[in-house]
């Protein structure tokens, strides 16, 4: 079980690892060895997230979740298969952590009556700072 939060938990059988070639850095390696992950999670088939937090994620995953819900995630940060995988879990916990905290709502409010007649007079004020720098002297 793979602990998101201490309300959700995914069982890493509901991942599908797919390993792939890899650009990068690896020297002749490169050519040779499938480093790269594609993780997959079918999100919205999931019964271990909520509908809130599915409808979170939906928004949160943007292009890395297609038509049917499922997230795909690519990983080819590191040189191993296992330090990918481990990297594509990582943000995919992070992914669904994000969907978990509620969204908080600003409550609007009106400045007071007070500041803003404050900041009326600060520039009334620098208005006639600047205003008797105008230069025109009258000697009459």
């Amino acid at each position: 079980m793979i602990e998101i939060t201490p309300r959700i938990a995914i069982p890493e059988s509901d991942l599908t690892f797919r390993f792939i070639r890899s650009a990068g850095p690896g020297g002749q390696n490169v050519n040779k060895v499938a480093s790269a992950v594609q993780m997959r999670f079918d999100a919205m088939g999931s019964p271990h997230l909520s509908d809130a937090v599915k409808a979170r994620l939906r928004t949160l995953a943007g292009r890395r979740m297609d038509q049917t819900g499922t997230i795909l995630l690519e990983a080819r940060r590191h040189r191993t298969q296992e330090a990918n995988r481990r990297d594509a879990i990582e943000r995919l916990v992070e992914l669904i952590r994000q969907a978990a905290t509620p969204v908080i709502r600003r409550i609007a409010t009106r400045t007071p009556r007070g500041q803003k007649l404050n900041r009326l007079d600060a520039k009334k004020r620098r208005a006639g700072i600047k205003d008797k720098r105008g230069g025109r002297i009258d000697f009459d």
